[in-house]
């Protein structure tokens, strides 16, 4: 368990949070700028002097009596910019990193970071002759090297465009996926938090407005992640069967089964889906003879207005069934108004698009 008491207070800035967080898989911490996400980062590694307790696993880096500084911290920290030595080669800057932990305590070989991340070819390379998305990668590589118990993120695809953030993201999925590191991500985009984060920490104003499972956050209509454009949920699924003529896999979840385009995974295996909330229409009758794949039968739980449309949060079949996954949709106010939708109506869900994570 990652614990965290803080409290910090500035000009026109005051943190003041308390958190438990898992001490395995990806914590995401999520708020627009300014809500405290980087300075409870800096906060945890010791770099920003909040007063509070800071603890992993037990074992206390700060409270009343004891502040351990960062340098002796086993965190690793990830920033935007990749900060690499500009005239060291990529081998030398990960040798760096390594000098700085004695040989009978390093955990993680280089060799593993190395291949972890995709670097072995670079090794011989200036950060210069590299792309955005290399440097960070080499960076990612170094922190490893210093094998934390503890690797700290701030927004490190911020500084990337869309097509190197694209090939840094299944490095990051597999450093989740094969390392039983805690990791504490900020990040203001919600596509990696879906992709990436298992627990989820919103944050407002310096303190924290909601934490849990990014499936149970990302389903709730009273967030301002209800807000975002970008809105939908996480479905954690398994590869049911594949369509081979039509190029198709059918994944189930709790209470229903969705059809996607292919994917290469057999079946049994578990995968992430998303499915955004403007991607799902609603009829009080299912539709005949539809192009959409996906009808399924949900039943209406909550309605939150937000201006002129309607977010609507469904549960996959009858409702009688919590651990049913539920789907969120975003309607006009008019067709709301149209369809006399209340809670407890028992409706037809059309799904337009499902995207895999990964």
């Amino acid at each position: 368990m990652i614990e965290a008491r803080l409290a910090l207070a500035r000009r026109g800035f005051a943190l003041d949070v308390s958190l438990a967080l898992p001490s395995q898989g990806v914590s995401a911490l999520f708020g627009p700028s300014g809500c405290g996400k980087t300075t409870l980062l800096r906060a945890l590694a010791g770099l920003e002097r909040a007063t509070g307790r800071v603890a992993l696993d037990g074992v206390v880096w700060q409270d009343d009596a004891v502040f351990v500084p960062t340098h002796q911290r086993p965190i690793g920290y990830v920033i935007q910019e990749a900060a690499l030595f500009p005239h060291l080669d990529v081998r030398r800057n990960l040798d760096y990193g390594r000098s700085r932990i004695a040989p009978g305590v390093r955990r993680i070989a280089l060799d593993q970071a190395v291949d972890l991340l995709g670097i072995g070819a670079l090794m011989e390379r200036r950060p210069a002759t590299l792309s955005g998305g290399e440097r960070q990668r080499v960076a990612i590589a170094r922190a490893l090297a210093t094998s934390p118990r503890l690797l700290l993120m701030d927004e490190p695809l911020a500084a990337l465009d869309a097509a190197r953030k694209a090939e840094i993201l299944p490095y990051l999925e597999r450093l989740h996926r094969e390392m039983a590191l805690p990791i504490v991500y900020v990040t203001h985009a919600l596509d990696e938090v879906a992709r990436l984060a298992d627990h989820l920490v919103l944050l407002r104003a310096g303190q924290v407005l909601a934490e849990g499972g990014v499936a149970a956050l990302f389903a709730r209509t009273d967030l301002p992640l209800g807000r975002q454009d970008e809105v939908g949920v996480v479905l954690e699924a398994v590869v049911a069967a594949h369509d081979v003529p039509y190029g198709l896999t059918r994944i189930t979840v709790p209470g229903a089964s969705l059809w996607l385009g292919a994917v290469d995974l057999p079946p049994g295996s578990p995968v992430r889906a998303r499915v955004l909330a403007r991607d799902v229409s609603i009829a009080r009758e299912a539709p005949q003879h539809s192009s959409i794949l996906n009808v399924l039968p949900v039943t209406l739980e909550q309605l939150e207005a937000e201006g002129r449309t309607v977010l609507l949060r469904l549960r996959l079949g009858s409702g009688e069934d919590p651990a049913a996954a539920a789907l969120l949709a975003r309607i006009t106010r008019r067709s709301a108004d149209m369809l006399g939708l209340q809670p407890g109506d028992r409706l037809h869900a059309q799904v337009k698009g499902v995207a895999l994570m990964g």
